[in-house]
């Protein structure tokens, strides 16, 4: 498992979710195991975990343990699950949102700029969309929408153009492909970092990651008992925008709802009035950790 990923502020996440020896937890981004192994290890014979994850991989690090019900979906649809396996209601939902080191490191998943593959970037193996298909098929407007939303890249319309035209050419199906039609445009010194917020676009486009969370965190209102805590740790701005917004309004947008007599109608509270970061130690041990926003709310 160690291999496979480092959980990011271990100690932090467990400690968020105030874990009840004989509660019902969640844990939405199961991956390399790394935090449900610590919330078993909290939870005594009557507790329960279910742990969700739609990559195939993240399987081999199952452990066997009968208190834990393992779903190969994404947690898109938490309430249904949660439903069949009658685990309503929860104590405790932790996700870990973003890619694992393993899927980083497989240089077939076609996840990181580091190596040469095929674009992929799904995080379901079934899944239909791929990266490839997305730069061959989208149209400019297309492409300049999710490169500007999802990678929040400066020169977007040029970017999508020059895919465009480069692609009448012949497709661009790998990344050494996509790098080398794109080099021009990349901001000198800072090729790393504007390389990473192409992949990161297409990343979410793929795997409809935004619209993934958004479901998530509506059913999360329904699926927590009261007094439950939502722990949810982002790696970018995006994500974490509409986590901090969900926990402050119960929405995505607007202003908080008020009843009748001007009190704001919220479902949640947050637990700490900014959002948690890893120390310096764990940075320089996991460079991972740098970017990491931990949030935490509990039920009213």
């Amino acid at each position: 498992m160690s291999n496979y990923h480092v959980p990011v502020m271990l100690r932090e996440c467990i400690e968020s979710l105030d874990i009840k020896s004989d509660g019902i937890y969640v844990d939405v981004t199961f991956g390399g195991g790394g935090h449900s192994r610590e919330i078993l290890k909290n939870l005594g014979g009557e507790g329960r975990l279910l742990a969700f994850d739609q990559d195939v991989d993240a399987q081999r690090n199952i452990p066997q343990d009968d208190r834990l019900t393992f779903i190969d979906q994404n947690f898109r649809y938490l309430k249904n699950y949660c439903r069949l396996h009658k685990a309503l209601p929860v104590d405790g939902i932790l996700a870990d949102l973003g890619v694992s080191s393993h899927q980083f490191d497989q240089p077939e998943r076609g996840f990181s700029t580091r190596f040469d593959a095929d674009l992929d970037m799904r995080m379901d193996q079934g899944g239909s969309l791929n990266a490839k298909e997305v730069v061959n098929t989208y149209s400019e407007e297309d492409l300049h929408r999710i490169f500007g939303m999802y990678g929040e890249i400066q020169n977007a319309k040029s970017l999508a153009r020059v895919i465009v035209t480069s692609r009448l050419n012949k497709p661009i199906d790998t990344i050494a492909g996509l790098k080398e039609v794109i080099k021009k445009l990349i901001p000198k010194g800072k090729e790393h970092k504007y390389l990473a917020q192409v992949f990161q676009a297409l990343r979410i486009e793929v795997n409809q990651e935004l619209e993934a969370l958004q479901e998530f965190l509506a059913q999360s209102i329904e699926v927590l008992k009261p007094g439950g805590r939502l722990v949810i740790m982002s790696y970018h701005s995006l994500e974490d925008r509409l986590v901090k917004n969900f926990i402050a309004k119960g929405k995505f947008k607007g202003e908080v709802e008020k009843d009748f007599f001007g009190n704001e109608i919220k479902p949640l509270e947050a637990v700490t009035r900014k959002a948690i970061v890893a120390s310096p130690e764990e940075i320089s041990e996991n460079n991972r950790a740098r970017s990491a926003k931990l949030r935490v709310a509990v039920k009213l």
